[in-house]
């Protein structure tokens, strides 16, 4: 919620007759106005600190450096021969008048000839140095008006910034020259210019993934940002010669409360960046997590049971951009229409009554179309689909009316047969599914429809794994479920994916799933639960049936299940196989499931997905898949599948050229849990090094590919002591090495065998020979220590990993079957966390056997296997305190115990 915004000031915040006599007092030198410049800083930044404030701010700068930048131009060309033949200009934004708080300064002295500035140059250098001196950050540039003009052609960004030029100080006649000969009639006319800005804002766009939802926006940049602002009063300059927006109202191409939700938007928007540059005390314009955090408070915003103040606050920043970057959207088609397509015939192609083709858009055949028939609100977008060869998008006008008629979409709307029919075929048609529910989003039809989709628009999650908002990544999953439908786009991580696709019966179920599998967050309680009522009701009013509406809504309630399982436990046993398969139930639920949750996690962000992941998923869809052909009713038999590893690997050997009767007197030292835990092929990987290593070489170390895991194998045998397993780690963690996968094993005889995966930082295998050599060498050098060496290497955390605080939870379950304990931790990542774990369970007496290692931004949820000594579960509980209180003291954090 809101708390409420204290009065603001009622002092002016610049006041000229009062600088004026201060520079009259102290007289005009660099030193006097630095430190008018910085006292009127502290002077905007205690206004700010009593109310965020965005005009009020950037007048009142742009007023004082007017001011400022007059009086040293008058003090400097005093008595100056030829200084009557220059002007002084204000370009860019400030030439637009907007300086806000700490925005660089952009001028321009401009001269009639070259020689002029020759004339003056020792005059124009004293002045650009005096401002320099004032500590102003500066851009300044020097041209005789024909310079100017051939600049202007050649970069659009000089041509853009002539635009917005100001006069300051000097000749007002050659002020008036420069703009007749940088006009539409010399420099880039109206058609090359509007080209070349939607052109720079696509390039600007993929900069930013063409989304305006990232974890840290940039305020000026981003799509929906204030550039986006200026890129519509640029080309209306150009192409109208306005001055103001608002003037686009009398042109008839903003209508008035359009013109409200720009002025809003910008002014929302000035208010954050002016907080940026006062809180940071320079030009800075990505909203960082401290910054959001730190403006959330300033704004106003407190924490709730359901949300914290910085995701109400940046909730309300997505709102806003994205309402920006769709009037942008808007109203670039329609310049595009009245400059470009002019030219085109104008003739129309009916579709049906409601709609036809004109130019290559489509649009509404009169203005009462939606009012008359309100089901065309979704019918428009199928056409799209259909017509897509013929249809390049949706005219400016037929946008503004389906933005003035969204009041229709209402509860009869969504009952209606008409458009409850409609919608099911838009996600049955055969191409444009995403492309077009992305459409409806823009156009706010989607928010509508379903509301619970409009709840979580711009609802974001504060933390490092969550790279877009809600409404976002559930698109974003939708379009990569789409993806199945395309193998011969080839993509190496849906090679699974493609094969299973053909087999759903009903792909749109799949959509809906996506749709729905995120949309309760936000709302407190767990969002899989809430979700899945939502789901339900959704299919029920689309007259789905019964089994189809209960998949649905068994894909939302368990979206999560598959990737949990996949990576926090321990999918080489037979039991968690048949657990998990017992949820799914049939194959038909299996493939819906693999299907969504692989596209929900490449859907999060760039960096969730990985090769690694992906082959556990696989690996447990296969193991699945298998046990529900045996049937639930006769699991497979723990020794059995042991065996049948062994057997599998067996026949690796040839190829590994290992001798194998002296291979089977080996693999007899290990047990059914060896064969269990790794693959035939690595199982046949370890004893061709461990059979070839020389009997006095005290350790074996191996590297090798994994090319399907996306990563480095990493293999230690030796005989197991106590704080092996933390020296591995921390000799791993000084090599830059990230671990991805931990697999811990010790034989009979006291030997062990561990393995892992690992990447470097950028995530990728170690590929360089030289350096898997080094790899090599150090863990062989660190285990002849003794004692082991446990000393981490000081790997430096990133600033966004620094903004984050994760207390500490730790967790105990038992593994029956196994005989094992699960500790489960969640606590901050960090560098050397897999060592001071495994130091404080060598503390406790307990036998690691296995882990399972997961990051998820800045947050690390392990999942440890443990026994004691004898190989037992550990169930006393003060035992168990114990080493919640030793994680706990390592690791530094908050200690939160379990209900």
């Amino acid at each position: 919620m809101n708390a409420p915004p204290p009065a603001p000031a009622t002092e002016p915040l610049f006041d000229a007759v009062q600088a004026g006599q201060a520079l009259d007092e102290l007289g005009i030198s660099a030193a006097t106005c630095r430190q008018l410049r910085l006292q009127f800083t502290d002077r905007l930044r205690a206004f700010y600190d009593q109310q965020p404030s965005g005009t009020p701010i950037v007048q009142a700068r742009t007023a004082f450096v007017d001011f400022l930048l007059r009086r040293i131009w008058a003090a400097q060309m005093a008595n100056v021969a030829g200084a009557d033949r220059l002007a002084l200009v204000a370009v860019g934004g400030y030439g637009r008048g907007e300086l806000h708080a700490c925005s660089d300064v952009d001028i321009l002295i401009v001269a009639a000839r070259a020689s002029d500035i020759s004339r003056a140059s020792d005059a124009i250098a004293r002045f650009v140095t005096f401002l320099y001196d004032t500590g102003m950050d500066l851009g300044a540039s020097v041209r005789s008006v024909r310079q100017c003009v051939d600049e202007g052609r050649r970069d659009i960004t000089v041509a853009t910034a002539l635009i917005e030029s100001r006069l300051l100080a000097g000749n007002v006649a050659l002020f008036e020259q420069l703009g007749r000969r940088s006009g539409p009639g010399h420099v880039w006319p109206t058609r090359k210019f509007f080209a070349a800005k939607l052109a720079e804002q696509q390039v600007r766009y993929g900069k930013f993934d063409a989304t305006a939802y990232k974890l840290e926006p940039n305020v000026k940049e981003s799509p929906g940002g204030l550039r986006d602002i200026h890129t519509i009063g640029w080309v209306a300059k150009r192409h109208f010669g306005a001055r103001t927006l608002h003037e686009l109202v009398d042109h008839g191409f903003l209508e008035p409360d359009e013109y409200q939700l720009l002025v809003e938007g910008q002014e929302f928007l000035s208010e954050v960046r002016n907080g940026l540059h006062l809180l940071t005390g320079r030009k800075h314009d990505h909203l960082l997590f401290d910054q959001q955090r730190e403006l959330a408070r300033r704004f106003g915003y407190l924490d709730s049971d359901q949300t914290l103040a910085v995701e109400q606050f940046m909730k309300r920043y997505y709102r806003t951009v994205k309402g920006l970057s769709r009037l942008n959207e808007m109203l670039l088609a329609h310049f595009e229409e009245e400059i470009l397509l002019a030219r085109r015939s104008d003739r129309a192609m009916p579709l049906n009554g409601r709609f036809q083709i004109r130019k290559d858009f489509i649009e509404a055949r009169d203005e009462h179309v939606f009012k008359r028939y309100p089901f065309a609100l979704l019918e428009i977008f199928l056409l799209l689909q259909q017509h897509r060869h013929r249809v390049r998008g949706v005219r400016a006008g037929t946008v503004r009316l389906i933005r003035k008629h969204l009041h229709l979409i209402d509860d009869k709307f969504r009952a209606d047969i008409r458009c409850t029919s409609l919608f099911m075929e838009i996600i049955r048609q055969p191409h444009g599914i995403g492309h077009e529910l992305q459409r409806m989003h823009r156009y706010g039809v989607l928010a509508r429809y379903i509301p619970a989709f409009g709840r979580v628009v711009g609802q974001m999650q504060h933390d490092l794994f969550h790279i877009y908002t809600v409404d976002e990544h559930s698109l974003f999953v939708l379009r990569n479920t789409r993806s199945y439908a395309f193998p011969d786009e080839k993509i190496p991580a849906l090679e699974l994916g493609y094969q299973i696709f053909p087999h759903i019966p009903k792909p749109e179920l799949l959509y809906l799933g996506a749709l729905f599998h995120d949309i309760a967050k936000g709302r407190g309680g767990d969002h899989s639960d809430l979700g899945t009522h939502d789901a339900a009701e959704f299919c029920r009013l689309h007259r789905l049936s019964v089994l189809d509406t209960r998949l649905v809504a068994w894909l939302v309630r368990h979206h999560l299940l598959m990737s949990k399982v996949s990576q926090r436990q321990d999918i080489g046993d037979p039991e968690v196989i048949r657990a998990f398969a017992a949820t799914a139930g049939d194959q038909v639920h299996l493939d819906y499931l693999y299907l969504l949750t692989v596209a929900d996690m490449r859907g999060t962000g760039p960096t969730v997905w990985n090769s690694w992941k992906g082959s556990l998923l696989s690996a447990l869809y296969l193991a699945t898949r298998r046990a529900l052909r045996r049937g639930l009713g006769s699991p497979i038999d723990a020794h059995e599948q042991a065996a049948a590893i062994r057997a599998q690997a067996a026949a690796l050997l040839p190829s590994e050229q290992v001798d194998p009767r002296q291979c089977e007197q080996f693999w007899d030292r290990l047990d059914d849990d060896y064969f269990l835990r790794f693959t035939a092929e690595e199982i046949a990987w370890h004893a061709k090094h461990i059979l070839r290593a020389r009997a006095e070489q005290p350790t074996v170390v191996a590297t090798r590919d994994f090319p399907d895991r996306g990563s480095t194998g990493v293999m230690v045998y030796t005989r197991d002591r106590k704080y092996l397993f933390a020296a591995i780690t921390s000799t791993l963690d000084r090599l830059a090495l990230d671990i991805v996968d931990a697999r811990i094993y010790t034989s009979r005889d006291g030997y062990a065998l561990d393995t892992f995966l690992v990447t470097d930082l950028n995530g990728e295998p170690v590929s360089d020979p030289a350096r898997r050599r080094d790899i090599r060498a150090a863990l062989r050098d660190a285990l002849l220590e003794d004692p082991l060496s446990l000393h981490c290497g000081g790997r430096r955390v990133s600033r966004q990993h620094k903004a984050f605080r994760v207390a500490t939870e730790v967790s105990f379950a038992t593994d029956i079957g196994r005989g094992r304990t699960v500790v489960e931790l969640i606590t901050k990542d960090r560098p050397g966390l897999l060592s001071q774990v495994a130091q404080a369970f060598a503390e406790c007496e307990l036998v690691l056997q296995n882990a399972r290692v997961n990051t998820y931004g800045e947050r690390a949820e392990d999942a440890f296997f443990v026994t004691d000594a004898a190989g037992h579960a550990v169930t006393d509980a003060a035992r168990l305190d114990r080493v919640r209180e030793q994680l706990a003291r390592r690791l530094d954090g908050d200690l939160a115990t379990p209900a």
